[in-house]
């Protein structure tokens, strides 16, 4: 129904953002890969599926076509849902996924919370030829990042409500920030730690 969105970004947290259309706010789901791309009050087109219930009607958004892509790939395998899904984005980059799923790594996959075994599995099999005859970008690597200066009260909450909104349990969602932040800190590293950072590695949490 809508291929995009392009709008004025009014509003943005790690797991959703608002645009503004002509005095109408569009609230969309996005990825962390996507929340680290956008900054306040610029204009921007995001690449929309929107996905229907029968109680519900949730708009995603990417700032990347090739994100999208994935993500509809992603929900055509058995036992992946949008939020799963969404997840599964959040935890690496494009690239990093794609490179995983097409060199049928499904312990890589599996180490994202939320996905088991037989679905990790599943997505490789069925997506693995796919992915390999697109094509694969190289040289993707994982960076740590700092987070401009925020409390460790409020980093440990917005983090903690980013993962409750992807479907993670509050104990849970404890116990992967705090050891997320206390192993950052037992690293000694000079920068300070990003919002998205804190979620993308509490998401590889085991």
């Amino acid at each position: 129904m809508f291929a995009y969105i392009q709008g004025t970004l009014a509003h943005k947290e790690p797991t959703f953002v608002v645009i503004d259309v002509q005095g109408i706010g569009y609230e969309i789901r996005i990825s962390l890969n996507t929340y680290d791309a956008l900054e306040s009050a610029k204009t921007y087109k995001l690449h929309t599926y929107l996905h229907v219930k029968e109680d519900a009607q949730t708009l995603f958004g990417f700032a990347q076509p090739t994100e999208k892509k994935l993500f509809l790939d992603l929900l055509s395998i058995s036992g992946v849902g949008p939020s799963l899904a969404l997840t599964l984005l959040s935890s690496m980059q494009v690239n990093e996924l794609k490179a995983a799923i097409a060199n049928e790594d499904a312990k890589t996959v599996q180490r994202v919370k939320g996905i088991g075994a037989k679905t990790a599995q599943r997505i490789v099999l069925e997506l693995a030829d796919k992915i390999r005859k697109e094509g694969v970008a190289t040289g993707t690597t994982e960076k740590v990042h700092g987070l401009p200066a925020a409390s460790y009260n409020t980093l440990r909450a917005e983090a903690l409500s980013a993962l409750t909104t992807l479907g993670f349990t509050r104990a849970a969602a404890e116990k992967s920030v705090d050891k997320v932040i206390a192993d950052w800190q037992k690293s000694k590293q000079k920068e300070e730690l990003r919002l998205e950072d804190v979620i993308k590695l509490a998401l590889k949490t085991t």
